[in-house]
């Protein structure tokens, strides 16, 4: 049995292990996501993935800090579904590629048991009612579509940009 006082903070340390394998060891998403989508390169920049993984690690914190309550379960189950959603998409990725998608290990044997683990637990205690874990599985895949289309945005906006004309 996991202790109560370290469940809250799962998410926290699943985000920061695959944090490390996308950027640190083995690293090299940023690069990977280019060659995966060249049409979306520019939409890919360091500034953007601070940002967003800033945010993704501040949702994870809250819910460590909104501990059980019921808006730090509904928390706690929207960084699961959007984590599990980001670890199929690592994966699909890869087998659509061949290729090794930096995360993908991560989210296939972290964030994936995190979510299937986290969904049963909350439900099961009752700790999380059917809309909410409804809601939350939801969110996961409506974040990853509006990833797809926020980069095709983000990407189109920055080729209608002028070119900086050097001194």
């Amino acid at each position: 049995m996991i202790p109560l006082a370290l469940i809250r903070w799962l998410p926290l340390i699943a985000i920061g292990l695959h944090l490390i394998e996308e950027f640190v060891w083995p690293g090299g998403f940023a690069e990977w996501f280019r060659w995966y989508r060249p049409e979306r390169s520019s939409s890919v920049t360091t500034r953007f993935l601070v940002r967003i993984n800033a945010l993704f690690v501040a949702m994870a914190l809250l819910a460590g800090v909104l501990g059980f309550s019921r808006y730090g379960v509904a928390m706690w189950l929207v960084v699961a579904s959007i984590a599990a959603t980001n670890g199929l998409f690592h994966l699909w990725a890869m087998a659509r590629t061949s290729r090794y998608s930096p995360g993908v290990v991560t989210g296939c044997i972290v964030y994936v048991p995190l979510a299937i683990f986290g969904f049963r637990y909350f439900w099961q205690r009752g700790w999380a009612t059917i809309d909410v874990v409804v809601q939350a599985a939801l969110i996961g895949p409506a974040y990853l579509l509006f990833s797809a289309w926020n980069h095709r945005r983000r990407a189109r906006a920055m080729a209608t940009r002028a070119p900086e004309i050097p001194d």
